[in-house]
C-alpha cells in the first residue's frame, strides 16, 4: 500500500501540532514535517512526543529551504540539510525533502550533488530533491532562482520529489517529468494548480494538473514497493473554521486514496 501523508504546511498558519492532530482524526498514514519558524517543527524531541501522543508517524522531514527559513537552524544551507537528516534519523522518517540550491548559493550548489549522495549513504535516509518553478517578471520573462535549474533531473539524483503545484506554475508536463524521474521518483507532493504565476497548492482535482492520472500510474508502477510516499501539500488558508479546514483535507485525502486504488 502507498502511504498517504499530510504535510504540516497544509495547516499553516497553525503549528505542527495541528497537523499531527488533523492527520490522526482524518485517518492519514503519517505526516511530513515542514521545518520553519514554528519552534515545534524545529525540535525533534517535541515532534517525537507529538508522534507518540497522536500515534501518527513522521514519513518525511522537509528541510528549511524557503526564503523565509534561511536562518532556521543555521544560515549555512549545508548545516540545515545535515540537521534535517539528523532529525529524520531521530524520528525514524525514511525521507528528507530538499529544494535545489538558489542561484546565489554558488558554493553550496557546486557541492550539492556530492553532499546529497554522501548524506544518503551515511545517513540511511532518502534525500528526495524537489522540482521547483521559475519567477515570471512583469515583462513576461521567466527567471530561474535555482541552480542549475528548476528541474532536478538536469543534475541527476538517486531520489526525487515531484510537486504538482510546482509543475503547474512552471508550465511543465507533470507526467513527462515523472517519466524522466523514473524509479528515482520516491516522494510526491499532491496538490494542483492552474498555471498562474504563483504557487497555488490547490486541492487535487481543482486545477489543470493530471493528479488522478499520475496517482493511477503510481499505483501500478511498483512505487509503493520501492517505499514511495504521497503527501498532501495543499493550501487551506481560505478555511474560516477548523471544520472547514478538516473538510478540505478530507476531500483531498479521499481523492488521493480513490485514485491510488
Amino acid at each position: 500500500m502507498i502511504p498517504v501523508g499530510l504535510s504540516t504546511a497544509s495547516v499553516w498558519p497553525l503549528r505542527a501540532r495541528s497537523g499531527f492532530e488533523l492527520a490522526e482524526s482524518l485517518g492519514f498514514d503519517g505526516v511530513e514535517v515542514m521545518v520553519w519558524a514554528d519552534p515545534e517543527s524545529q525540535d525533534p524531541a517535541a515532534l517525537r512526543r507529538l508522534s507518540r501522543d497522536t500515534g501518527v508517524p513522521v514519513l518525511a522531514v522537509h528541510a528549511p529551504c524557503l526564503l523565509i527559513t534561511q536562518r532556521v537552524w543555521s544560515p549555512d544551507p549545508v548545516v540545515r540539510l545535515r540537521r534535517a537528516v539528523e532529525a529524520a534519523q531521530d524520528l525514524e522518517a525514511p525521507t528528507v525533502v530538499v529544494h535545489p540550491p538558489f542561484r546565489w548559493q554558488r558554493r553550496y550548489a557546486a557541492a550539492f550533488p556530492d553532499l546529497v549522495a554522501e548524506l544518503e549513504e551515511t545517513g540511511g535516509v532518502r534525500i528526495a530533491v524537489e522540482n521547483m518553478f521559475p519567477v515570471r517578471t512583469p515583462r513576461g520573462r521567466t527567471v530561474s532562482a535555482f541552480r542549475p535549474s528548476v528541474d532536478p533531473t538536469d543534475v541527476g539524483h538517486d531520489h526525487y520529489t515531484l510537486d504538482l503545484s510546482h509543475t503547474a506554475t512552471a508550465g511543465m508536463d507533470a507526467l513527462e517529468l515523472a517519466e524522466r524521474m523514473g524509479e528515482q521518483l520516491s516522494h510526491v507532493h499532491m496538490g494542483d494548480g492552474t498555471g498562474l504565476a504563483k504557487d497555488e497548492h490547490l486541492l487535487p482535482g481543482r486545477g489543470t494538473q493530471p493528479c488522478a492520472e499520475l496517482l493511477e500510474k503510481l499505483s501500478g508502477s511498483g512505487f509503493g514497493l520501492r517505499g514511495g510516499q504521497v503527501v498532501l501539500e495543499v493550501n487551506t488558508r481560505s478555511s474560516r473554521t477548523e471544520a472547514d479546514r478538516a473538510k478540505m483535507l478530507s476531500e483531498a485525502l479521499l481523492f488521493t486514496r480513490l485514485h491510488l486504488g
